[in-house]
């Protein structure tokens, strides 16, 4: 496969509190600790002659509504070449704390307007689902709402020709070979270990991957 990004191309990364990681919001330039700096150091140290420059514009808790309410200045203004967008945990994480989940209906047709939005300034997309690990045990009774939200961000990647990060599976598949709380402690937000597969994935999703 051949390396998906263009020479002084400009990648953003959206999303909520797994792509925030921490960032510096008053420093524009700064990548949080988590998949999205892994991500980019580890682009850049193979690649280093195509100056591709990183964009994090994550923030925890938010949801696609948020999204959608930041969407020109947080992205379209940017201009970016490529937007990574990783959404969804919170739309159903807010059912179960606060009996204020985003239904599946409003989380698709949500969704579906960013892309509409971004794919209309010809940027290359790239989707991350969302996943869950049972950690601690309640969490399973979260599958019922996120299943199928996992769906609809599937049905839209295929939708928009959008290349798609499977985690959920993923992480599941590495659960096999360490404790889920090894990857994930509360079953959402990744470890080291957990941030550095989503890494790993990304970079194989644009060929930047053996």
């Amino acid at each position: 496969m051949a390396v998906w990004l263009e020479q002084g191309d400009i990648v953003l990364f959206q999303g909520d509190s797994i792509t925030d990681a921490g960032r510096v919001r008053e420093n524009g330039n700064d990548l949080g600790k988590g998949y999205a700096l892994m991500t980019a150091a580890q682009f850049s140290a193979k690649y280093p002659e195509k100056q591709v420059k990183f964009i994090n514009r994550g923030i925890s808790g938010n949801r696609v509504p948020d999204l959608q309410g930041r969407w020109q200045e947080d992205c379209l203004d940017l201009k970016p070449n490529l937007v990574s967008i990783y959404i969804g945990i919170n739309d159903t994480w807010r059912r179960f704390d606060r009996n204020d989940g985003t239904s599946t209906e409003k989380f698709k047709e949500g969704y579906r307007q960013l892309l509409d939005q971004t794919a209309s300034t010809g940027a290359k997309l790239l989707l991350i689902e969302p996943f869950v690990l049972p950690v601690p045990e309640d969490r399973k009774l979260w599958r019922e709402d996120l299943d199928p939200k996992i769906t609809a961000v599937r049905e839209l990647a295929r939708e928009f020709g959008a290349r798609l990060l499977c985690l959920d599976g993923l992480f599941a598949q590495a659960s096999t070979q360490a404790d889920s709380a090894f990857w994930a402690p509360d079953g959402v937000h990744p470890s080291a270990a957990g941030h550095a597969l989503i890494a790993n994935a990304w970079l194989k999703a644009v060929g930047a991957a053996e």
